[in-house]
């Protein structure tokens, strides 16, 4: 049995229920000791102005919504209730409706970047159900809720509220106006500002990334970031995997990187669906269903949807919703 060092678990329980009663005394965060830190680094290390700064996070509120939210993802369901999310009719029809309406940015960027058209729609749709779902949270807000209010992942969030700022001031946005998600994702995309800064795409050269009302710029955003994460045209995403014995078991973890020859799948017993290149590398995932357990043969393409969101219920939802418009899209003129 592993054992655990509870000493540090403890003082971060200590320190968070700290940052609770703080926050429940002020009802904002604008007088605490590590929003003065971060001022100071941004004033320090980007040449912010520091009243400036200081006059926004005297508007900045923690919301403890945000905290309930991260704590219980949709990702901690079962697939089969997972699925029931996204692969549904409205969804589908509206990929397609989305994929007529914007056929010419998407054929450019496939072209481009090397992702297929229906990748990219599928992103949009379970992200955001094409711009109708893009979150209601200031980005401000929630950002410095996780930073300074959620010590699991304070440093990250830390990281995330420092490119936000950034990206504000780069792309002359009010930094106090922006909605996204619970955990400060924003757009079509929901790119977290790190992705932003990386990844978005001024695909009309209107000198302006804007991924919340300029769809070519959503579509060559997420197309650059896969590419940019390797996807490899023209090959496989996933396939179903029959299984004669349970021997498989010990091959199953929670690492996502495909590390399985197709010879060690056949030497447990595992069969694909189809046939796949000699040299191919796979990740053999398990999924729940409520008779029991499905099995899929994940590909390199496949754990680039997880870069995306390291999440394989969220990848094999892009994938099967993919594969649904682009069904559903091929009856139509």
């Amino acid at each position: 049995m592993q054992k655990y060092n509870l000493i540090p678990c403890v003082f971060r329980l200590v320190s968070f229920i700290l940052c609770l009663i703080l926050i429940s005394c002020t009802g904002n965060i604008k007088d605490t000791e590590s929003v003065h830190a971060f001022i100071g680094q941004m004033v320090a290390k980007h040449r912010f102005d520091e009243s400036e700064l200081e006059d926004l996070f005297e508007t900045v509120e923690i919301k403890q919504d945000i905290l309930k939210k991260i704590a219980s993802p949709s990702e901690s369901l079962p697939w089969y209730k997972y699925r029931k999310i996204f692969l549904t009719d409205a969804r589908i029809d509206a990929g397609v409706q989305f994929w007529q309406d914007n056929a010419a940015a998407l054929a450019a960027v496939e072209q481009r970047y090397g992702v297929p058209a229906e990748i990219i729609v599928a992103i949009i749709g379970v992200e955001t159900l094409f711009g109708k779902n893009t979150g209601n949270h200031r980005v401000i807000d929630a950002l410095s809720t996780l930073a300074f209010a959620y010590p699991p992942r304070s440093k990250f969030f830390l990281g995330e509220l420092e490119n936000f700022l950034l990206l504000c001031r780069d792309e002359h946005i009010n930094p106090a106006e922006p909605l996204g998600s619970y955990a400060g994702a924003m757009g079509l995309p929901q790119f977290m500002p790190s992705s932003f800064i990386n990844y978005a795409v001024d695909f009309d050269d209107d000198n302006h990334r804007d991924i919340w009302r300029d769809n070519s710029d959503v579509i060559a955003s997420i197309g650059n970031y896969f590419a940019k994460h390797h996807w490899q045209p023209g090959q496989a995403i996933a396939v179903p995997v029959t299984a004669k014995y349970k021997n498989y078991e010990p091959v199953l973890n929670n690492d996502l990187k495909p590390d399985l020859r197709l010879a060690e799948l056949e030497s447990l017993n595992l069969t694909t669906s189809r046939q796949l290149p000699l040299d191919s590398k796979v990740k053999l995932l398990s999924f729940e269903q409520p008779q029991g357990k499905e099995l899929w043969a994940a590909l390199d393409n496949f754990y680039v949807i997880t870069r995306y969101n390291h999440s394989p219920l969220y990848a094999m939802a892009v994938y099967q919703l993919s594969l649904s418009i682009l069904s559903k899209k091929g009856t139509f003129p």
